[in-house]
């Protein structure tokens, strides 16, 4: 099936090409509301305001969908791993889209293209001598006789004794790990001792990047100082690291000796990073024109900004970068560029903390979940938004909590928000119909209005560095400014006053439609909404679509036939959102306004939803 995809185009302003490169979320099960408070909402936020402000963006990820987690979960729910890919990634497509993310792509990796694109780049690696073969301990599962990987093996940390290590590194002290370095080490899947025997692998040879690697980040001094200190201490213990494993479902090694290996692919993380190329790729050729991702890949005036949680830091602080720049052919050996010519390094590596419950990291074996297609279901899509923008995992790991949840959107989002909107367009359907003319303008209406006005430079400076939390705080302050301004000048008991009952509520909705420019990037369908209800028409903030479509890659001797699949696309440039105050027009007709958000019961805050509990 054809699909054309649209083109960003510049709205003038700043022009610059944006990437916006998401987290892959797993294709073994549906995904929970500490997933999106990672790589989905703050991505989107970002994402969403880029393109308010004039910029080029181009947002793309997909499911990951390769691997020994993927084999793991179709083995224990008695399908392929074809099979369960396909069921998860329309679940978590149908999820992202509910909740606003504005993905120009969002794909899979079991595409051809993907598979090309990933072995394309290895070779680069390989060709530039960044790529050797060592044989060594790796970890079998006795019961079924299959590698285990890394991150399913756990046990504590050789280096600062932490019980929960991963089998690729610990979370707790950072070091990068192998399986064999663990004390006790036990398969997180049924709780055997792995068995460790001697295999050939393929290994990424990071020694070698160390002085390149070094020098780039010595320039990242705007990243978040969680993540610069992270990824600074990878330097301390850099090792060559495994790119392949022994299974029988990825991406084949593309060498003599390998290709036709039937029990070795490449290991999950290496494609999945690659993934980010891969969808650009495969945005542009279904978008008319195959070269057109090289202005978000190549361009030197390009961005890139990469959004997921801290468990993926090292992948895209010291992994990704040190691939990218294998195959560039600037590592500590040096080489020439691949097919690809010469990528960009990520200008940032946007990674939040863990979004907790009870204390406990969301897991859905130990039942500290809550699915984002429940949380739609009862609550819809932005009160998720506004408490992850308000509350979430920005810097430090936040805890989620029902009784939070309900005071959020009970006292700040309905009570603030969604009363100053209803009100303001209320009084003035009632009084007028209409918006009113305003007459001489009075000290606290020039207040407020340059209240309102200032607030685009600053959240918008906030919203460039990826300060979510801060950028919406002050977004807040204008509507807490707003409904303090409605009551002390008290429109309502101005019958005798026609004019100066008009100028106030002309101010009023004057700062009501520039807040909800403030806010549409946290709360698009809101935005909308308040957007219909000021009486404008068309689409303000533009929403991710599903689409069917097929492979358009073929690739000789992989039979890739199959299903057609789902992606995440848009035509955001339809949107009228601009990250601008614009002028309320005079005399534009108003409806009776609905309210925005119906508060929330109080007994949610103790008890919880049927469906997630609170535990005693």
């Amino acid at each position: 099936m054809a699909v054309l995809l649209r083109l960003p185009h510049s709205l003038g302003g700043m022009n610059a090409p944006v990437l916006a490169a998401v987290a892959w979320p797993y294709a073994n099960g549906p995904r929970h509301i500490g997933h999106v408070s990672g790589f989905g909402v703050p991505s989107d936020i970002f994402a969403r305001y880029q393109r308010m402000a004039g910029n080029r963006v181009l947002m793309v990820s997909g499911t990951d969908e390769n691997g020994t987690p993927i084999q793991v979960q179709a083995d224990a729910e008695g399908v392929t791993p074809r099979e369960l890919a396909d069921k998860y990634n329309r679940m978590i497509v149908t999820d992202l889209q509910g909740l606003g993310l504005s993905y120009d792509l969002f794909t899979r990796t079991t595409t051809a293209n993907h598979h090309r694109v990933v072995q394309e780049l290895f070779l680069a690696l390989n060709r530039n001598g960044y790529v050797f073969a060592r044989s060594g301990l790796g970890a079998i599962s006795p019961s079924t006789g299959r590698t285990l990987p890394d991150r399913y093996i756990e046990g504590t940390c050789p280096i600062c004794g932490y019980g929960s290590a991963r089998g690729d590194q610990c979370d707790n002290c950072g070091h990068q790990l192998d399986p064999a370095d663990l004390i006790n080490p036990r398969s997180r899947i049924n709780g055997e001792i792995p068995q460790f025997v001697q295999t050939e692998h393929l290994f990424l040879d990071l020694p070698a990047f160390t002085k390149a690697l070094g020098g780039w980040l010595s320039t990242r001094t705007e990243w978040r100082p969680n993540v610069l200190k992270f990824a600074l201490n990878l330097l301390d213990d850099v090792r060559p690291r495994p790119i392949t494993r022994d299974l029988d479902w990825g991406v084949r090694v593309p060498l003599e000796g390998w290709r036709d290996a039937p029990m070795k692919r490449f290991y999950v993380w290496f494609d999945a990073v690659i993934g980010y190329l891969s969808a650009s790729v495969e945005w542009a050729v279904r978008s008319g024109d195959p070269d057109a991702w090289q202005a978000w890949w190549c361009d030197s005036d390009a961005r890139s900004y990469y959004f997921m949680g801290k468990d993926n830091i090292t992948f895209h602080t010291q992994i990704w970068p040190a691939m990218l720049l294998g195959q560039n052919g600037a590592g500590d050996r040096g080489g020439e560029p691949g097919v690809f010519g010469t990528l960009n390094l990520p200008t940032e590596v946007v990674s939040s903390e863990f979004l907790t419950m009870s204390g406990s990291k969301f897991s859905t074996s130990r039942g500290t979940v809550i699915y984002v297609g429940d949380f739609l279901r009862e609550f819809g899509p932005d009160t998720l938004r506004y408490f992850i923008s308000v509350a979430g995992p920005e810097t430090q790991d936040t805890d989620f909590t029902w009784d939070e949840f309900v005071r959020r959107i009970n006292f700040e989002l309905a009570n603030e928000w969604g009363n100053l909107v209803n009100r303001s367009i209320a009084m003035a359907h009632r009084t007028l119909g209409a918006v009113p003319a305003p007459s001489t303008l009075q000290a606290a209406d020039f207040e407020l209005l340059a209240t309102s006005r200032a607030a685009f430079g600053t959240v918008g400076a906030l919203l460039e560095r990826n300060r979510f939390k801060a950028a919406i705080g002050e977004a807040m302050r204008v509507v807490g400014a707003a409904n303090k301004y409605l009551s002390e000048q008290e429109p309502w008991k101005r019958t005798d006053e026609v004019s100066r009952r008009d100028t106030i509520l002309h101010t009023a909705l004057q700062v009501v439609a520039d807040a909800n420019t403030l806010l549409t990037p946290f709360l698009p369908h809101a935005a909308q909404r308040v957007h219909e209800q000021l009486g404008g028409t068309g689409v303000w903030s533009a929403q991710p679509q599903i689409t069917e479509v097929s492979e358009i890659v073929p690739t000789a001797g992989l039979n890739f036939a199959g299903p057609n699949y789902p992606i995440l696309t848009g035509d955001y440039a339809a949107e009228q959102a601009r990250w601008v105050s614009v002028p309320v027009e005079v005399g534009r007709p108003l409806a009776k306004p609905i309210p925005l958000f119906a508060k929330l019961d109080p007994r949610l805050g103790e008890t919880g939803p049927g469906w997630a509990p609170i535990q005693p």
